[in-house]
């Protein structure tokens, strides 16, 4: 791939991407299990388990495992728990990673169309960004539950292109995981990944990518409107 690269769009995800979430997910897991009065894993344990929605989160928390399915009634009870405390607690401590304000404004100023794509629900998304002053820099924000599919769906990198009347090659996908490559890959959208975030505890440098930026800034550096 040639750089700068040329886009008309640039959708970014959420947790581990724009916001470090981690210590509020965190900390509603561990209020969740405390009622639940079972032992909680550690903090960094449970970034390990951040990347696939709330769901998925919480049944890593119940089972110490990455894939395995909790008792289902069991599950039930400490979901409706968790998006209580997780609710109360959504920007507790959350806040911008470096470089993502300067980066946003950086592709403000290009005139780039800017999206948030995240597999968060609806109900935690929007305050989360209001809270952390990031929501009216995106002109479009698709959470877990906007669509019937979420990434590693390519469906909401297509709504986006649609929305925006843009081609698949003219928008980046800027994430943190598997989920996003495999997202951009099946989209075929070009993808970068930030280092910094929850892909499992894995580097992101193993995942098929065009390139690992440290911060927006220097992804925006690596880009030209079209």
């Amino acid at each position: 791939m040639n750089f700068p690269l040329p886009i008309k769009a640039v959708v970014i995800d959420l947790d581990g991407t724009l916001l470090d979430t981690a210590p509020d997910l965190a900390y509603a897991a561990e209020l969740m299990m405390a009622d639940l009065g079972r032992p909680c894993p550690s903090q960094d344990t449970i970034a390990t388990y951040i990347g696939n929605g709330v769901s998925r989160l919480v049944k890593r928390v119940l089972t110490g495992e990455m894939d395995a399915e909790p008792d289902a009634a069991l599950f039930e009870q400490a979901i409706a728990v968790y998006n209580k405390h997780y609710g109360e607690h959504v920007s507790r401590h959350s806040r911008p990673f470096p470089g993502v304000v300067d980066g946003l404004e950086a592709f403000k100023a290009m005139g780039l169309h800017i999206a948030c794509i995240t597999n968060k629900a609806a109900q935690f998304t929007h305050p989360l960004l209001k809270d952390t002053g990031l929501f009216d820099y995106f002109e479009l924000i698709l959470s877990g539950d906007t669509l019937p599919r979420r990434k590693p769906d390519p469906l909401p990198l297509a709504h986006a292109c649609e929305a925006f009347g843009v081609r698949p090659a003219e928008l980046l996908l800027i994430g943190d995981s598997l989920n996003d490559t495999q997202a951009a890959r099946a989209a075929g959208c070009p993808v970068f990944c930030v280092p910094y975030g929850y892909n499992r505890g894995r580097p992101v440098a193993e995942l098929d990518l065009d390139a690992v930026v440290p911060t927006l800034v220097e992804a925006a550096k690596m880009v030209v409107k079209a």
